[in-house]
């Protein structure tokens, strides 16, 4: 069997995480927009203050953090941290050919991890509550990278 094929549930599996988590990026870049045009606040760079179609009325305020916006665009930067590590080793995972049982448990608890930090940083749970997440989707991803080096190298 190939591996890279919708034939291989291992890569079905990869490929249904990883479409999720590149939604999950995207979708959090277009929240950001969102909340910085819902509150007309939190814009990110100097030129943003030039008159346009959507900023008719430019205010230097503008500039100001804005916690609305700024939530958003932490938990953007957190993502792109972390997902694309996930991206990439999870690709080398399903070459490795693991067990689709294991395959299932760390692809799907990393996008259950990502979805539970995504929660808890917009619910403003404490800083305890999303390092767990955060942890278990860390460790998700060391314990897939050195998989396949142990595959890979013995």
């Amino acid at each position: 069997m190939a591996l890279l094929t919708i034939d291989n549930p291992v890569f079905v599996t990869y490929a249904i995480c990883a479409a999720l988590m590149v939604l999950k990026i995207m979708g959090q870049g277009w929240m950001t927009v969102y909340r910085m045009l819902k509150s007309n606040s939190g814009l990110a760079s100097p030129e943003d203050l030039q008159r346009g179609l959507i900023n008719r009325d430019p205010d230097p305020s503008q500039l100001e953090v804005n916690d609305y916006v700024d939530r958003s665009r932490r938990m953007h930067r957190n993502d792109l941290e972390n997902i694309p590590g996930f991206l990439a080793v999870g690709l080398l995972f399903v070459v490795i050919n693991p067990a689709l049982w294991l395959a299932q448990v760390l692809m799907y608890g990393f996008v259950l991890a990502r979805l539970a930090h995504f929660l808890a940083y917009a619910s403003k749970q404490t800083h305890e509550v999303r390092a767990t997440f955060y942890t278990v989707g860390s460790l998700i991803v060391i314990y897939m990278a050195l998989h396949v080096l142990w595959k890979l190298l013995l």
